[in-house]
C-alpha cells in the first residue's frame, strides 16, 4: 500500500527514529498549546497532546497517515518537561539522581482520509545512578540536553547516568515508540517490512 506519511513534529530525534522504518515521510510543525489541563494526569496529557498534534497537522494533509507524539518525564509525582536551559537541566538531573523516573510517551496515528485515530501511552522506566553535582554539571555542559524531556539524551552520553531501564520499547525513551507505531501502521494496511 502506498501511503503519504506525515510526522507531526519538528523533533530531529523523532524524525531520525522514523527513518528506521524505511518509509518516506514528511514533517510538519503541529503548533499547538502543550499546557496541561487542570488536574490532568500525565498519561492523559501525553495522549491528548499526541492526538492534538496529529489532528492539527492532518488538517493540512488530506489522505495521509499523521503521526503525533508527546512525552513527559515524571519524578516524585511531578512532570518534568524540556529544561530549556543549563540551570533547569542541572536542577532536573539533581532531582532525578538516585531515583526512578517514569517516561510517558503518547503516540497517535491519525488517518486524515477516514478520521480513524489510534492512540496509546507507552511507559518506560529509567533508574538513575546516584550522581554528584560535578557529574551532573559535566554531563550537562558536554551534552547540552536542553530540548530533551528529563534533561538527557539516552542515545548519547546520557547512558552513563543510568543503572537500568524497564519497558517494552527503548525507542519510547527517545520520543517515538516504534514497536507500537508498527502495530498501528499495520492496522491501517501498511505492511512492514
Amino acid at each position: 500500500m502506498s501511503v503519504n506519511l506525515v510526522l507531526a513534529s519538528t523533533s530531529p530525534y523523532r524524525a531520525q527514529l522514523l527513518t528506521r522504518l524505511g518509509l518516506p515521510f514528511e514533517t510538519a510543525s503541529p503548533d499547538i498549546d502543550e499546557s496541561p489541563l487542570a488536574g490532568e494526569e500525565p498519561e492523559a496529557l501525553v495522549v491528548r497532546l499526541a492526538r492534538a498534534k496529529a489532528e492539527a497537522v492532518a488538517a493540512g494533509h488530506p489522505h495521509s497517515l499523521v503521526i503525533g507524539s508527546d512525552q513527559v518525564a515524571v519524578v516524585d509525582g511531578r512532570i518534568l518537561g524540556k529544561p530549556g536551559d543549563r540551570h533547569n537541566a542541572i536542577r532536573q538531573l539533581t532531582q532525578a539522581s538516585g531515583k526512578s523516573v517514569r517516561f510517558l510517551t503518547g503516540l497517535c496515528l491519525f488517518n486524515s482520509a477516514s478520521g480513524h485515530s489510534q492512540a496509546i501511552c507507552e511507559p518506560y522506566q529509567v533508574h538513575f545512578r546516584k550522581l554528584s553535582t560535578e557529574q551532573i554539571v559535566r554531563y550537562v555542559d558536554r551534552e547540552r540536553p536542553f530540548n530533551c524531556a528529563g534533561s538527557f539524551k539516552s542515545e548519547g552520553l546520557g547512558i552513563v547516568l543510568f543503572e537500568r531501564f524497564e519497558g517494552d520499547d527503548p525507542n519510547a525513551l527517545i520520543g517515538l515508540p516504534l514497536i507500537r507505531l508498527v502495530d498501528m501502521l499495520n492496522e491501517e494496511g501498511v505492511e512492514l517490512p
